[in-house]
């Protein structure tokens, strides 16, 4: 028996109805080995499909250029962290075969086939499809020979002032050896020949990153900040030129005396995942700096090359960086799409999606008191369930901690931080509340991946301003989103807490789609405090009342509930499963959903990403549907939905959560996460509409085939024009403000 278990005796009907249940559970038929989906060809899937949203003729067209920006940027965050820990595991023989039972081999050979498959057609959308859009707007990309003689009169200029002091050629020779090249970053590989003894050497110049990826020129050819452009009909077309290009012209300049043959663009990935032996706590700030030095130097998982490079520079970045054949991605110059972001930045309002400005939630608007706005009012009269960005995250949570801080009723502040923004207000807010002598607890993250460096500066800020700082459970990351905030009133001492499903931070609250919780309920305030506790002190067997907890009672709260829908079934009565998740991979949840659609429950999956369960496979999953939803906000939210309570709960009717946790082994296994159940009847009802409304035929979204495919109609059943879900709650949200005017 494990920690805390009890032996108690079995009532004789709940043995019986055990043995009927074990009984009808021999009638089932196992399993099949093959119901697993690869996790990692799952996530191309995704990146799949935000390809295929740039593709979409019906986007504004700066829209289109973001998702080609987001498809590269994904897919560099893709090899830097799976692919390179794969490699590592193989390499170190610790790789073990995947639950879809392909070994590692042959997980890493699918993933560089679809991986050339999917760069060749990002490359070939920007080219054929985004590029003549653009340029049928004004804003072309234009190489460096097809500008005017005055346009390129300026750019010398330009680089001899901008870029010219910033450059440092490398050479390679026996005096030098091959030099380090960093991770993501772009490259000329240059060939040169010395004329007196005409030996040809190698040289490398970066492209330096903190210069625009893209110089902006202006009809007048005058180069010019991105940030900076419009399209006025009257200064005619924008033209952006890719900076390599520049520096390709001026190659002289750093090779004086020297004759540049060639030159080629190349840029390479590295292994840039984080792995953190943690002794203690006390230890982790110095282990995790140490650690982010070493990411600069993880060994290349890719090596991008421009179509058309020379095969002796091809085979002399493959020789001396290591890397495989099949690793090497020949595509067409320009690299590094990435920096689309510059192009999608511009200000064409016409060329974007309709402006949004999030309201303030009806219930937080509507407080009637001296202070309209004032959130602690608020949340004694209701709990506010809160749908980001359409609710605005700055009018509610951001206020909630503002006023938590200024308040001097307010004694105590206990607060999660993952990510945040670089000039956070949330931060600020408990910085004020320290120095107002509040009791401030942050529970900073510092291994939140690529906000490693981020999270330490805050941390130490933090402290310096009084904040007690801890960095969470050895060997756990904190991953849950939580804000308790301890008031001192007339009748003794109330707490006020947030439960979310995103992260503390304002910049992305306005891009994710995220809920949150604002209660003053007793129960969730104690469950708080005592997770609270566990996080900052030792309180390893604390119990909870409205939260599922990981990675304790998590996977094992939400298989209690599936089984809950599998008995009703049986039963004859209502049952139905609604999950809304960024990934499910964990196989133990999906068996039990597996088990569930073979009981006859209706299972409804929104799955933004990653989803390695098959559905609708007859005897399988016939009873499940997913769907995936992407569009102009980033779907972030998890929502957990059944039909019925479990036995002997206080509460009847639908039990459903949010909180902070994906259906993934990281997120019960190895992360403190939380969920919390709702209680109020109009918050349940609007999170199953929300899901029933994904799911809906005439909402556009992404269908998951039997055959692991996906599909994405184009009409209605009834061929009519699908609906966009975002666009709808948006609408909702104005009509509402509206109605409140």
């Amino acid at each position: 028996m494990s920690d805390g278990e009890e032996r108690v005796a079995v009532d004789p009907d709940v043995a019986e109805a055990v043995g009927a249940d074990l009984e009808l559970l021999s009638e089932v038929p196992p399993l099949p080995e093959d119901r697993f989906a690869d996790r990692e060809l799952s996530w191309l899937a995704f990146n799949q499909r935000v390809l295929e949203l740039a593709e979409d003729p019906e986007l504004p067209i700066l829209e289109r250029v973001r998702f080609l920006a987001i498809f590269a940027s994904n897919l560099d965050e893709f090899f830097m962290v799976r692919v390179a820990g794969l490699k590592r595991r193989i390499a170190t023989g610790l790789a073990v075969t995947a639950a879809s039972g392909l070994s590692p081999r042959q997980v890493l050979d699918a993933i560089a086939e679809r991986a050339h498959e999917l760069m060749d057609r990002h490359a070939r959308v920007f080219a054929d499809q985004v590029q003549p859009a653009l340029a049928a707007e004004g804003i072309t990309l234009v190489r460096w020979d097809e500008l005017g003689s005055s346009e390129q009169d300026r750019l010398h200029k330009y680089f001899r002032k901008q870029i010219f002091p910033v450059l440092t050629p490398l050479a390679v020779d026996p005096a030098h050896p091959f030099p380090y090249i960093s991770g993501l970053s772009l490259n000329l590989a240059v060939g040169v020949m010395n004329p007196s003894t005409g030996k040809e050497h190698f040289a490398r110049v970066k492209v330096p990153p903190l210069l625009p990826r893209f110089i902006a020129v202006d009809a007048r050819g005058r180069p010019s900040a991105p940030s900076t452009q419009t399209a006025a009909p009257e200064l005619g077309p924008t033209s952006f030129v890719p900076i390599e290009d520049v520096i390709a012209q001026h190659l002289d300049h750093l090779f004086p005396g020297m004759e540049v043959l060639d030159h080629h663009t190349f840029r390479v990935t590295r292994n840039e995942d984080l792995e953190v032996e943690e002794d203690d706590a006390e230890n982790l700030l110095k282990a995790m700096e140490k650690e982010l030095l070493r990411r600069r130097f993880g060994p290349p998982v890719r090596l991008e090359l421009a179509q058309g490079t020379h095969s002796h520079f091809r085979d002399l970045l493959i020789r001396e960086l290591g890397v495989h054949p099949a690793e090497v991605y020949e595509l067409p110059a320009p690299l590094d799409l990435t920096g689309l972001n510059v192009i999608a930045d511009l200000d064409r309002p016409d060329l974007h999606y309709p402006p949004f400005v999030p309201t303030t939630h009806r219930h937080l608007a509507e407080v009637e008191s001296a202070q309209p706005t004032d959130i602690f009012a608020a949340m004694r009269e209701r709990d506010v369930l809160l749908h980001h960005p359409y609710d605005s995250f700055s009018t509610s949570v951001q206020t909630f901690l503002a006023q938590a801080a200024a308040d001097p009723h307010v004694l105590a502040i206990k607060q999660t931080l993952y990510r945040t923004s670089g000039d956070s207000p949330i931060v600020d807010a408990l910085i004020d509340a320290a120095e107002a002598g509040k009791q401030v607890l942050a529970l900073v993250e510092i291994k939140a991946r690529f906000d490693e460096q981020a999270n330490i500066t805050w941390a130490r800020k933090l402290e310096q301003a009084g904040v007690h700082v801890v960095y969470g459970i050895v060997g756990l990351k904190t991953h849950c989103k939580l804000s308790l905030v301890v008031r001192h009133e007339q009748d003794g001492l109330r707490r006020y807490c947030h439960v979310g499903t995103g992260n503390y931070n304002p910049k992305t609250a306005r891009l994710y789609t995220d809920h949150g919780l604002l209660t003053s309920d007793p129960d969730v305030g104690q469950d708080l405090t005592r997770l609270f506790n566990q996080l900052s002190g030792y309180a390893p067997k604390s119990k909870f009342g409205r939260l599922l907890v990981a990675p304790r009672s998590l996977r094992s709260g939400l298989v209690d509930h599936i089984e809950n829908e599998i008995a009703a079934a049986r039963e004859g009565r209502p049952a139905w499963i609604r999950m809304k998740v960024n990934a499910i991979v964990d196989e133990e949840s999906i068996d039990a959903l597996y088990r569930a659609s073979q009981a006859g429950v209706s299972v409804d999956l929104v799955v933004r990403g990653i989803c390695a369960l098959r559905a609708g496979v007859p005897g399988l999953s016939e009873n499940i549907r997913v769907r995936s939803i992407l569009g102009r906000f980033l779907e972030h939210s998890r929502i957990y939905a059944f039909a019925n309570a479990l036995p002997g709960s206080e509460e009847s009717g639908p039990a459903i959560y949010i909180g902070s946790a994906d259906l993934m082994h990281r997120n019960l296994d190895r992360r403190v996460e939380a969920l919390v159940r709702l209680t109020d009847p109009e918050h349940l009802s609007e999170l199953v509409d929300l899901i029933d409304a994904s799911m809906d035929p005439a909402t556009a979204s992404w269908h998951l085939e039997p055959d692991g495919s996906w599909h994405r109609p184009t009409t209605t059943p009834d061929g009519e024009p699908l609906e966009d879900l975002q666009e709808n709650l948006i609408s909702r949200q104005r009509r509402r403000l509206a109605s409140h005017r």
